[in-house]
């Protein structure tokens, strides 16, 4: 199929790294892999965190529907348009109405609907996210949580699962080579959810003062210098600050490591626990938001109660010291990762949701 792409939260060709922008790109991947041709179609960003902007970008928008009209009337339509994370700060304001009027298949990945937004100022994107949902031939969920939360408000969107999933070949390629109590993070460093698993992270930390740890923090962003001072006052041999690192750089900080740690405060998934996990470490994380969709509790990690530092201490003492438990759960982190979540399994499995439903494409 010739696919138009969309991701009206950020482009696949935002310069500003972010899980956001890499499950995009995994997305077009994984679409081209099956042998589709991918266009983004648009760079238009819909996302505001003020609801009082939408007329102005339902403005701002209706420049970019009438650009893509002339483009399809000149060279001819895509098959399908395909929509990347439309939320209720971020809904599609361009694909609907442009599929409506050239008869073009419309699909969405990682929609999410929350009906306790409506109260909150956001009734109207609400609306144009709900009725997106209910166009849609099929909305690809990567969270049961996401999908619960769309098929309890918009009864009849059609819905699927597809399971987080990397590229693994700068993982696989590597022989994890792990030094004891080599602890590994990555995670941006911004205000918010990172800031405070940061926090949470260092916390912990201060209760294992008695093993001969050291931390290995892959990141940058906006809050460095307050992430910077959560870790202030362990020794500086304690610490390496790695700064932002591409993804070969990042495989081989993670081959190193003997865990992985984040403990994930508003998570929607996390892309980076499939990546350590690839690279062969266990994790240690909180059972919190869209974690439990990444880490299976038990055998290739170990998650705790949201917001119990104690019990998240134990944890990674456990496995810091208990090696049989770290190597087991190590193997079956890298075996579950390489071989249920790699970009070859998810583009066979988008491949069959796309076709079981776009049947008529074919």
């Amino acid at each position: 199929m010739k696919i138009a792409f969309h991701a009206p939260l950020k482009s696949p060709n935002h310069p500003v790294p972010s899980g956001d922008r890499l499950m995009a790109r995994l997305l077009i991947a994984a679409l081209r892999k099956s042998g589709h041709e991918v266009e983004i179609a648009s760079e238009f960003r819909s996302f505001s965190a003020d609801p009082a902007a939408l007329p102005r970008l339902q403005k701002e928008a209706g420049l970019e529907i009438d650009r893509i009209d002339a483009a399809w009337r000149e060279v001819g339509r895509p098959d399908l348009w395909f929509c990347y994370h439309p939320y209720y700060k971020s809904p599609d304001l361009i694909g609907p109405a442009l599929c409506k009027a050239h008869g073009v298949a419309y699909a969405t990945a990682e929609a999410s609907y929350s009906e306790r937004r409506n109260g909150q100022g956001w009734r109207d994107h609400q609306a144009l996210l709900g009725a997106a949902l209910r166009l849609a031939a099929v909305n690809i969920g990567f969270t049961r949580r996401d999908l619960d939360g769309i098929s309890q408000s918009v009864t009849d969107a059609r819905l699927e699962h597809l399971p987080p999933f990397i590229d693994t070949a700068a993982f696989s390629s590597l022989l994890p080579s792990p030094e004891p109590f080599r602890l590994v993070t990555v995670a941006m460093m911004r205000a918010g959810d990172k800031l405070n698993s940061y926090t949470a992270l260092a916390a912990a930390l201060k209760n294992l003062a008695d093993l001969p740890w050291t931390l290995s923090i892959v990141g940058d962003g906006p809050a460095r210098s307050e992430v910077e001072a959560l870790f202030a006052g362990f020794r500086s041999d304690r610490i390496v600050w790695h700064g932002q690192l591409a993804t070969d750089e990042i495989a081989g900080v993670l081959a190193a490591g003997a865990l992985y740690l984040w403990p994930g405060h508003g998570e929607a998934y996390g892309l980076a626990y499939l990546e350590a996990q690839a690279a062969g470490l266990p994790v240690v994380a909180e059972r919190i938001a869209g974690v439990p969709e990444v880490v299976i509790h038990g055998r290739t990690g170990i998650l705790t109660a949201p917001g119990d530092v104690a019990a998240y201490s134990a944890a990674i003492r456990h496995l810091l010291l208990d090696n049989v438990d770290r190597n087991t759960m190590a193997k079956a982190a890298r075996h579950f990762v390489l071989d249920e979540r790699s970009l070859n399994g998810a583009s066979s499995r988008l491949d069959t949701i796309l076709k079981t439903h776009l049947e008529h494409l074919r």
